[in-house]
């Protein structure tokens, strides 16, 4: 009864905070006309694309078969030959239907890339904003492939299916870019960025033989094979469709191909344990995006019992906030053995919330979520650095 207790209360403390759950923005935007205006308040640092042109030979192609891309600030001073890279997310296509409407947005196409987009959170150029890495050469990828820069594949119907390919590309570009000289290196990306980057974490560090530190940061990246409201497994059906269609098995880790299926090795909870780069795991320990997108789908809650508790968790029942607070339990449990190893770092709140490092308002604005006292730009910065040891769980 505490435990539920005390997750009613975080939730509560959650929505004074603004930080309520995205239950009527879980689909992906597509498209946003000005991704740079921001009224009422600075414009923040906007930066526009670069288009991979050596991805053509290479046929590291978006799903529609245009050009990937990226977005680069330099760094400066003490900075300059530090990099952030930041693989963008935005979900998955599982069949064509899907996948052919991604390439008409810019989660499928360069065609519909922004003409500048923010840097905000880690992308920051600000020190009061982001004081460790502000000065570095920030980077953020591009998402146009659909199965979190996995798969190598081709579909009749005109689909390209390059995951691995544009993530390859994009790191030989930015290696010819000055990368390869990088003294310290972090690869980092949110939701289906930040879980390729638990796939990516040490195929990149492999880049850095000579860096004095190369890490890895996952936020939002933690998708479990959890059990819905149910009783069914949604996300494990629907990434075995991605991992089908995509044929993400030929690019996927052989040390965990070689032991279960494809599909279970998609899965983050498969795959950390078996990383060698130091990691560090920012998640929500009620993810939105998996509340309303594996855990209490519409097809899963027929019925419609969920739909109040998803508008306002105020109007949560007892018994579905037990359920919530399982589903917490076993991230938690997932983590428990990852959390062991000293070279690996947590920062697991309860905000309902779905990425954090990419927002100025999560990442180190005064209203940011904190653990034992530390932001979240404050925790990741500690266990980069090896300040201290951040194994933070709220």
């Amino acid at each position: 009864m505490r435990g539920i207790l005390v997750f009613l209360a975080l939730m509560l403390v959650s929505r004074v905070h603004g930080f309520d759950m995205l239950f009527n923005q879980s689909k992906v935007a597509v498209s946003r006309k000005n991704p740079c205006s921001f009224p009422g308040r600075a414009r923040p640092l906007c930066v526009g694309p670069t288009l991979i042109k050596s991805a053509a030979s290479k046929r590291a192609l978006c799903l529609d078969g245009s050009l990937p891309g990226y977005h680069l600030h330099r760094g400066f001073e003490s900075g300059s030959n530090s990099w952030v890279v930041f693989l963008e997310g935005g979900g998955w296509c599982n069949d064509v239907q899907s996948c052919n409407g991604r390439k008409f947005s810019h989660l499928g196409s360069s065609k519909y890339f922004e003409h500048e987009i923010p840097f905000e959170g880690i992308l920051s150029n600000m020190q009061d904003e982001n004081p460790d890495f502000y000065n570095w050469n920030r980077v953020k990828v591009r998402y146009c492939d659909g199965g979190s820069f996995t798969g190598d594949g081709y579909n009749k119907a005109g689909l390209y299916f390059r995951g691995q390919r544009i993530f390859e590309a994009a790191m030989e570009e930015l290696m010819s870019k000055g990368m390869r000289y990088a003294d310290q290196a972090l690869l980092a990306g949110c939701s289906a960025g930040g879980l390729a980057v638990i796939h990516h974490c040490d195929e990149f560090a492999a880049f850095f033989l000579r860096a004095r530190r190369v890490k890895c940061l996952a936020d939002a990246g933690m998708f479990l094979d959890a059990v819905d409201v149910a009783g069914n497994r949604t996300l494990r059906s629907f990434f075995r469709s991605v991992v089908r269609l995509h044929r993400s098995s030929l690019t996927l880790s052989r040390a965990c191909t070689s032991r279960i299926n494809p599909t279970s090795c998609f899965f983050p909870q498969n795959m950390i344990p078996i990383i060698r780069t130091p990691l560090f795991i920012l998640n929500s320990a009620y993810d939105t995006w998996q509340v309303l997108e594996s855990l209490a789908t519409p097809r899963a809650d027929r019925q419609g019992l969920w739909t109040k508790c998803k508008r306002n968790y105020a109007f949560c029942k007892g018994d579905q906030m037990k359920f919530l607070q399982g589903f917490r339990n076993q991230m938690l449990n997932v983590l428990s053995t990852f959390s062991k190893s000293r070279q690996n770092g947590l920062f697991i709140n309860s905000r309902f919330a779905h990425c954090q490092a990419e927002r100025k308002d999560t990442w180190y604005a005064g209203n940011s979520p904190e653990i034992g006292n530390k932001r979240i730009a404050t925790a990741v910065g500690d266990w980069f650095f090896d300040r201290s040891k951040i194994q933070a769980i709220d």
